[in-house]
């Protein structure tokens, strides 16, 4: 696996074997659970040796469930534990007594434990002796509710790295939230690599975001989102050109997404245009088709569909999806609000990763790296209704956004 690694997951991985803590900042779908993988391999396959227990933190129960995943069909010979309150077929527990437990019980086996921010602080009180922690979508780590868990694994000096496409650093050294911020590298260490998105465009990783504003005179108010919502999105999706497209909606709220869906003819429409189903929430769960599914189910359905070029989905939801989740074959993002910097870069982080059949053609030869001209799927597409002042402001926001990132090559900073 290691071979296969492009630069910027090399340099972070040659850093990595040579430090114990340290930050790898890289712009979403610029491969950072590869340099973990890659990382964990190596631990796990170096002898002689004692057996590992590696922990993988994410901020979600569904990506912590992803990267089980993606860890389990790269590693072989592994105990794998999940300690969060989600659903999933290998040991599960938010007990630290039976994860101490099931520790005890496995003492010849190297050891995966999938966690979240929210139950991290199971995983230590567990005591289990831990080799190293790799922390997803770092970023999150400083809140003040999680930053203690964080510093707990400083202060105990365990082996950690942080992953993130948006770090959140301190306003000022006197502040507050000073030793929260990821600038603070006692806690977070040194910033062992810091990958420009344009790196990744010109190497064929990523590709460019396209902010396409869509204009509509429709008046939107309180008591009309939804519906004014429901034609918007009729209007853009109507608009598409691409051979079945694959949507993702990032609604207002909860409450406009699920109005949306129940008090409009939005489904009916859907259907009758071919269109399969998806929505997530956390109050209302995972639906696919009218169907109430788990999210295990969800996820799997998601990739399944997402790599079928046949296939022509809507997939709406509030802010699950935003952050970290791997979403294959994306083609459209529409976003119906407003977001703070991070959130908007990691919705655009959605739709920019290069389709299966350009990178198949890039590893052959057949197609230069950075020729998107080329490429099958020639960038992502971000559509933002043009409703009054509201809309221009989200459009203006999004258009800053992709200038300092993409095209200037500053990566996005926000303050914890």
């Amino acid at each position: 696996m290691n071979d296969t690694l492009r630069p910027h997951q090399r340099r972070a991985y040659d850093r990595m074997t040579t430090e114990k803590s340290g930050q790898i900042i890289i712009p979403t779908g610029g491969g950072k659970t590869f340099i973990m993988i890659a990382d964990c391999k190596r631990l796990v396959t170096t002898t002689p040796r004692s057996p590992q227990t590696i922990v993988i933190v994410a901020p979600r129960i569904l990506l912590a469930n992803q990267l089980s995943d993606e860890f389990e069909s790269q590693i072989d010979n592994v105990k794998i534990a999940h300690v969060h309150s989600g659903e999933t077929h290998h040991f599960s527990t938010t007990d630290s007594r039976f994860l101490t437990h099931w520790s005890c019980t496995n003492p010849q086996y190297d050891k995966l434990i999938f966690t979240t921010y929210h139950s991290l602080h199971r995983v230590l009180d567990s005591m289990v002796n831990i080799n190293r922690i790799y922390f997803d979508e770092a970023h999150n780590g400083t809140g003040k509710s999680f930053f203690r868990q964080i510093k707990r694994v400083a202060d105990a000096q365990i082996e950690r790295f942080f992953f993130t496409a948006t770090p959140r650093i301190s306003r000022s050294k006197n502040s507050i939230s000073a030793e929260r911020g990821m600038d603070n590298a006692e806690i977070w260490g040194a910033k062992l690599e810091e990958t420009s998105a344009k790196e990744l465009i010109d190497s064929g990783t990523i590709l460019y975001p396209k902010v396409i504003p869509f204009e509509t005179d429709r008046e939107r108010t309180k008591l009309n989102a939804h519906e004014v919502d429901c034609d918007n999105l009729k209007d853009i999706i109507t608009s598409l050109t691409d051979k079945n497209p694959k949507v993702l909606v990032s609604a207002p709220t909860t409450r406009i997404l699920w109005n949306m869906l129940t008090h409009t003819d939005i489904r009916s429409w859907l259907y009758s245009e071919q269109y399969n189903i998806m929505h997530i929430t956390s109050k209302h769960g995972a639906v696919i088709n009218g169907k109430k599914v788990g999210r295990e189910e969800f996820f799997k359905t998601l990739t399944l569909w997402g790599k079928d070029d046949t296939k022509k989905v809507v997939i709406f939801h509030y802010s699950i999806l935003s952050e970290g989740i791997n979403v294959p074959g994306l083609t459209h993002s529409v976003m119906l609000r407003n977001l703070p910097t991070i959130e908007m870069a990691q919705t655009i982080g959605r739709v920019i990763r290069i389709h299966e059949k350009d990178k198949v053609s890039m590893k052959e030869g057949t197609i230069p790296a950075g020729q998107y001209n080329l490429y099958h799927k020639k960038f992502g597409q971000i559509v933002v209704p043009m409703t009054g002042k509201y809309g221009q402001r989200i459009a203006k926001r999004l258009q800053s956004v992709v200038s300092y990132i993409f095209i200037e090559g500053i990566p996005p900073r926000a303050y914890c």
